[in-house]
């Protein structure tokens, strides 16, 4: 290879080091500029090198003596590159105006102030900046105004992008040098209303502006206000509005030289429908009556920046306690939070802009801002040190109150501060207003070298970008859609302690009846130094604004602190708060809706395992459950010792009723779901208790003479068991061949009577109560009979009532032969041949409506009694097991204890119309519903639908999706009225 080719090789490599993409483009710009080594290392060194070397071509094209300069003047070379590598735009306005790179040679670390910017654009347009309302003079002012304005840009983006200033102090520059183009444009439009010394105008800014956080290319938004300097107000108006209209022409037209910006009025009162002008007190006669609650938030950053100063300073005082008080509204948290919510679901139409918006993206700067300003907004009122329009202020004065976390608000900082200087490097491109990351590799190779990535700038910039993304949201979740960080809490001493007071009122707000008792149940889990506490203070925010979501956010919040006392110290609970969220909101939320689960939960705190996955809440099934009760009973070492094996029996029954409540009240099971898992909870209990009891009676007595069953009735045999059921039972019994029947029938009482006495045991869960009196002759007969003293009782004195209980028998637990030979006890006398005759059928109907006359409560409203009240749950049964009772014979379908499974085959058999088995169907369910969710609700049983308006009412039907209390009641009773009157028809007989 010839000594050219391997310089002419060297130099390609040299040049794809420093970043240039297209290598021989750049080789022939060089060799026609015979730049030196320095020079081509100051371009690599540049986010774009290619773009940078482009406009430096172009203006040493016009300018040859610039290359003596960039040679002599480190600074100002450093300075050129990187705007040129970062701005096409403003190399384009450098290549038209070759005079303005003299802006950057001079090296300024301070920022120029708002005073020495306004003079400059107010002479740049011929005005006297001394005078008291400058007049612009001669022609071309316009384009004088743009010229100078990006003359000052290009200073401060030779700073911003080496280094010299921060984003901070860049946002600030651009708001005052934004002040200073709008009092220039008012002096050019002075030139074009001569008669505008009739009027004072201020201009307010808003917004970024008003914030003085601009971006380099921002809409300023503005308001205006006006008084007349002397003479008629209306006159003082016209000429006002004339001059307004002239100010936003001067800025926004384009010209030859473009424009700067657009001036947008629009967040005036009434927007584009209003005036755009108005008096002083024309601006508060709105304020005070019309203005909604985003209106007080956007005068949060509200600031004289042109104009009548004097004026300006009068709005701001006028206007700044009407944004206080509006923030002491009931709804205006919920108002900011449902206008933040509107904005979301507004992008989430525009496909493809979502992922890449650095402003209205999740993650992204408005989060940022919103949060701040709700903060702000929240407690800003008693504590002025708030009062900052200016973002990164704001949050150091959040941050120093102990409103927001030091962590908290330093990663928000953090992020702030990378978004919005990614937000400029995009914008200083083509001097656009943009929000959107570019999504070509080019673009996002350009933003991470400027932003000083080395390596793969690409993927630094993209992994960063979405790191801070991550966190914001997070974050902004915590502050803005839940309540505040260590806003209602005592905080350990380190930290700043928020005012008794602005907690109070803040819980408060969020539906605590007992601010100060939630204050110390606060203080009692935060502080201190501790692990525990450090992850229970992360943890609050978030879980009180869930609790406020609840029912009751007070006893959630207490049953919060209760179970945390009890693991607070467990390793695997701190793990599980701090890493799955999941597990935290659905703790909040049934802790402050059932005081069935909070009993269940804080009697055995360790369920709080299962929460985090719906798999884990699905109801175990009943082979699942047997096996394990009856390995607890075979691991039982001493066979005498029934009560541990039976605990631990009873351990794994209060943690399959959390299961399954917790399921149902997340709506992970319909109420079939739930009242089979009850069943099979219930059996499998009952079943196991039985062996631990067998097991001891037999090691105190030996072998058992006998054969046991125990035959489930009522809701347990028809497996539609509640929350608040008992076990009706029936015990049955047969002596082995050969035994002494009276020996047996001793054996089989103790039998029964130890099963009933291990499950009374007292014990950390609901109880589980054993009711027998569905037996023949009720309580005056024997706890247990053999099978042939029923067979004898049911042929000679069976009564309809019984024939009608024995529908719902189910023999599932004992001896299998003993139970197959009692259902042939049973059969004939439920599902009798031929049917039951009209005498029976009416004795039915006539002990129903005597039920329905003397077991209601006295005093209670009958339409509201969900059992036996019309409508209610026994019209529905009822009605199945009278059909059942006729039919059954005929129709081995018809053969179930089940409720609804009967009434699904009256249908198949045309026994009863489908309409009204869904009539039926429906009512049924509902009262189940309802009954289930008042019981999870008090943790007490009750056949009434909840009268207490205000608090049990309000959380059933919280519970279970209604919008009120006055739905609920109305659901209820349409579906009642409709079952009762197919109970009429199909039930008493009456014609429609």
């Amino acid at each position: 290879m010839s000594e050219r080719a391997e310089r002419r090789t060297s130099l390609t490599a040299r040049l794809a080091r420093a970043g240039f993409t297209d290598t021989a483009r750049a080789e022939t710009a060089l060799a026609e500029a015979g730049l030196s080594d320095p020079l081509l290392d100051a371009l690599g060194g540049t986010a774009d090198p290619d773009l940078a070397l482009t406009g430096l071509m172009r203006m040493l094209e016009r300018d040859p003596g610039l290359r003596g300069r960039l040679e002599e003047h480190h600074g100002f070379r450093d300075r050129l590159l990187a705007v040129l590598g970062v701005s096409a735009a403003l190399g384009d306005h450098l290549v038209r105006h070759p005079e303005q790179w003299n802006v950057l040679m001079e090296d300024v670390e301070e920022s120029p102030g708002p005073a020495e910017l306004r003079a400059g654009l107010l002479r740049a347009v011929g005005a006297d900046p001394d005078a008291a309302a400058p007049v612009a003079s001669g022609t071309g002012a316009a384009d004088a105004l743009r010229v100078a304005y990006r003359g000052r840009l290009l200073n401060l983006a030779g700073r911003d992008l080496t280094g010299a200033a921060d984003v901070g102090a860049v946002a600030a520059e651009l708001a005052a040098l934004a002040d200073a183009a709008l009092e220039a444009g008012l002096a050019i439009a002075r030139a074009e209303v001569p008669e505008h010394a009739v009027c004072r105008l201020a201009v307010i800014g808003m917004g970024k502006s008003g914030g003085r956080e601009l971006n380099y290319v921002s809409d300023v938004d503005v308001i205006f206000v006006a008084e007349a300097a002397d003479g008629a107000e209306d006159a003082a108006l016209r000429v006002a509005s004339r001059l307004a209209a002239a100010m936003i022409r001067a800025c926004s037209a384009t010209t030859p030289e473009g424009s700067l910006w657009e001036v947008d009025a629009n967040l005036r009162p009434e927007g584009k429908s209003g005036p755009l002008v108005r008096t002083l007190a024309s601006h508060r006669a709105y304020y005070e009556r019309w203005a909604k609650t985003w209106e007080f938030q956007a005068l949060l950053k509200a600031r004289p920046v042109a104009g009548d100063r004097e004026l300006g300073r009068d709005y701001l005082d006028t206007m700044a306690p009407m944004v206080w008080k509006a923030a002491a509204g009931e709804s205006f948290v919920a108002d900011v939070q449902a206008m933040r919510k509107r904005v979301e679901e507004h992008l989430k139409e525009r496909h493809g802009e979502v992922e890449r918006q650095l402003k209205l993206g999740p993650g992204g700067l408005r989060d940022v801002e919103f949060a701040v300003q709700l903060l702000q907004l929240v407690h800003g009122r008693a504590d002025e040190l708030l009062r900052s329009g200016t973002t990164l202020d704001a949050l150091d004065a959040l941050s120093e109150g102990g409103y927001v976390g030091r962590e908290d608000a330093a990663a928000l900082a953090e992020a702030y501060r990378f978004l919005r200087r990614t937000e400029h490097l995009i914008q200083l491109q083509y001097l656009r207003r943009t929000h959107l990351v570019p999504a070509d590799e080019a673009g996002l190779r350009r933003l991470g070298r400027a932003l000083g990535l080395g390596g793969d700038p690409e993927r630094q910039f993209t992994d960063l970008w979405r790191r801070h993304a991550r966190g914001v949201r997070r974050i902004h979740e915590k502050l803005f859609y839940r309540p505040l960080l260590r806003a209602v809490a005592n905080l350990p001493g380190e930290e700043v302690r928020l005012t008794p007071e602005a907690a109070r009122a803040r819980l408060q707000a969020l539906g605590y009846n007992d601010p100060a008792g939630a204050l110390r149940h606060i203080e009692a889990l935060t502080k201190g130094v501790s692990r525990r506490a450090s992850i229970q203070r992360t943890l609050l925010p978030v879980m009180l604004g869930w609790f406020a979501d609840a029912p009751d956010p007070d006893a959630g919040l207490l049953g919060f602190r209760r179970v945390s006392d009890a693991l607070g110290t467990t390793p695997w609970y701190l793990r599980l708060l701090r890493d799955d969220v999941t597990v935290a909101e659905r703790m909040a939320r049934l802790l402050a809706s059932s005081a069935y689960v909070t009993d269940l939960l804080l009697r055995a705190p360790d369920a709080v395992m299962i929460l985090g996955s719906d798999l884990e809440l699905k109801p175990s099934t009943l082979a699942e459950l047997r096996t394990e009760t009856m390995a607890i009973v075979g691991r039982t070492g001493d066979r005498t010792k029934a009560e541990p094996a039976v605990a631990a029996i009873r351990a794994v029954r209060r943690r399959e009723l959390f299961r399954v409540s917790v399921a149902d009240l997340l709506g992970l099971a319909d109420v079939r779901t739930v009242s089979e898992a009850l069943t099979d909870i219930t059996t499998v209990t009952i079943d196991a208790a039985l062996t631990a009891a067998r097991n001891r009676l037999e090691s105190e007595r030996g072998p058992l003479p006998l054969r046991f069953c125990v035959i489930a009735m009522g809701r347990w045999g028809g497996h539609e068991l509640g929350y608040g059921s008992d076990a009706d039972v029936m015990f049955v019994h047969e002596p082995l061949e050969g035994a002494d029947e009276r020996a047996a029938q001793q054996a089989a009482h103790a039998l029964a009577e130890e099963v009933r006495r291990l499950l009374a045991l007292p014990a950390p869960e609901p109880p589980l109560g054993i009711d027998p009196n569905l037996r023949p002759e009720g309580k005056s007969g024997p706890l247990v009979r053999s099978l042939a003293s029923y067979a004898a009782y049911y042929r000679r004195w069976s009564s309809p009532w019984e024939s009608q209980a024995l529908l719902r028998a189910d023999a599932i637990i004992g001896d299998a032969d003993l139970a197959g030979r009692f259902g042939e006890v049973i059969n004939p006398i439920r599902w009798p041949e031929g049917g039951v005759d009209e005498a029976v059928v009416q004795e039915i109907r006539r002990l129903k409506a005597r039920m329905e006359a003397e077991r209601l409560p006295r005093g209670v409203d009958r339409r509201l009694h969900l059992k036996l009240g019309p409508g209610g749950l026994s019209d529905v049964e009822w009605v199945a097991q009278l059909i059942q009772l006729r039919h059954a014979f005929e129709v081995p379908e018809l053969r179930t204890t089940q409720t609804l499974a009967a009434l699904d085959a009256a249908v198949d058999y045309s026994l009863l119309d489908a309409k009204d088995a869904e009539t039926l169907k429906a009512a049924w369910e509902l009262a189940t519903r309802i009954r289930n969710a008042v019981m999870l609700v008090r943790g007490r049983a009750s056949d009434l639908l909840p009268t207490d308006h205000h608090r049990e009412r309000s959380a059933v039907s919280h519970l279970l999706g209604y919008p009120g209390t006055g739905d609920m009641l109305e659901d209820w009773r349409k579906h009642a009225r409709h079952a009762r009157e197919v109970t009429e028809r199909r039930f008493y007989g009456q014609p429609r």
